[in-house]
């Protein structure tokens, strides 16, 4: 198949350290070549990929103080997949709501991974487009009220070949967290967890422009470079190393998480989640096989005493598993296929012509 790959231009595919959606666009479009589709990938100039990489700007956009209207560089992405949109058979959006306008100008069906979160504002583009094709990346994820045509859910995936196994967490004891220093995320949350009972907390990951005030006030006060450090931003090798010697890695958000690659990436390592159980979590962990779902502080705390009961190797084999790139790859092979064989049928051939077609 000729598959377009629309990635966000905020960061590069992959993102060099935080950013889940440039991360699994990463890993679909370049299992997908490997697979034999064609697949261009629209994404930042300094983007990588086994893919040919059409790119409106040189660099990713956070990185760039020039770029004062991010908007902009979106509209012109968009306008140039979708004056090629003849050479593709199917376009696949990880954009959010920003390519429903153009959509339906087009006859190249394109489908729309949701990585984001609803919003008062973006639920008014949602709900008149609401009969393009979705694929949520949960189930959770998805807001029956507002009547959007889900064809699938299809897991995000990782290359667990390149998340290295440990079977044993570091002889000196500690926690991770990682991710967005953010309210949703709820680092402030960990680190009340690691003060209660004592753990060395270790915390990596970045902080936007809008979480600086929270930083810099729930945060900041708290890291000591002792019981409580933060690191920075963690890249693939670094992240992986530092859940990896973990007792376990801290989840405990304050919102309905659509997936989160962090407990993926954490049990791949062997290391069980300890998670409040919102969103996405209780599709993602097993509870009492590979970490602890919970409903409060007082429950994260009783899990760190449970969690030396947690088969690390087991952590190990559910994600490989079950959320390994080779199921994501899978789950939207079948996408784009039932996409296509919907739009023969649109046309006025018959579902057998459609797929005899789809296998030459």
């Amino acid at each position: 198949m000729r598959i377009a790959q629309i990635a966000p231009l905020w960061e590069s595919v992959p993102p060099p350290a935080y950013g889940g959606a440039e991360l699994v666009v990463s890993l679909i479009t370049d299992e997908l070549v490997r697979r034999g589709h064609e697949v261009i990938l629209f994404a930042s100039g300094d983007s990588h990929s086994l893919a040919p990489i059409e790119a409106v700007h040189p660099r990713a956009l956070r990185l760039d103080p020039n770029v004062k209207e991010h908007s902009i560089y979106e509209m012109l992405q968009l306008s140039e997949v979708y004056q090629r949109s003849q050479e593709f058979d199917v376009i696949h959006s990880h954009i959010g709501c920003a390519a429903l306008p153009c959509a339906p100008l087009v006859k190249t069906p394109t489908v729309h991974t949701l990585h984001g979160a609803f919003t008062m504002d973006n639920e008014k583009l949602f709900r008149r487009a609401r009969n393009q094709p979705y694929v949520s990346i949960s189930n959770t994820q998805r807001e029956p009220r507002l009547g959007l045509n889900y064809v699938a859910t299809v897991y995000n995936g990782i290359d667990t070949n390149s998340h290295k196994f440990y079977p044993q967490p570091d002889q000196d004891p500690y926690l991770a967290f990682l991710g967005r220093i953010s309210p949703e995320k709820g680092t402030h949350t960990a680190i009340e967890i690691a003060k209660r009972t004592g753990w060395h907390l270790k915390i990596a990951g970045k902080v936007d422009r809008v979480d600086v005030e929270y930083y810099e006030e729930l945060i900041k006060p708290h890291v000591d470079g002792k019981q409580i450090e933060y690191l920075g931003e963690a890249n693939h090798v670094q992240k992986n190393t530092l859940m990896g010697n973990a007792v376990a890695t801290l989840f405990p958000i304050t919102w309905r998480e659509p997936f989160g690659l962090v407990m993926v990436e954490s049990m791949a390592a062997g290391t069980p989640v300890i998670a409040m159980e919102l969103g996405s979590t209780s599709e993602i962990i097993v509870h009492g096989k590979t970490g602890f779902l919970c409903h409060s502080v007082d429950e994260c705390v009783a899990a760190l005493d449970q969690v030396h009961t947690i088969d690390r190797q087991a952590c190990r084999d559910h994600i490989v598993n079950h959320f390994d790139v080779a199921q994501m790859a899978d789950g939207y092979e079948a996408v784009y296929r039932q996409l296509l064989v919907d739009r023969f049928a649109q046309n006025g051939h018959s579902r057998s012509h459609a797929v005899a077609t789809l296998l030459n």
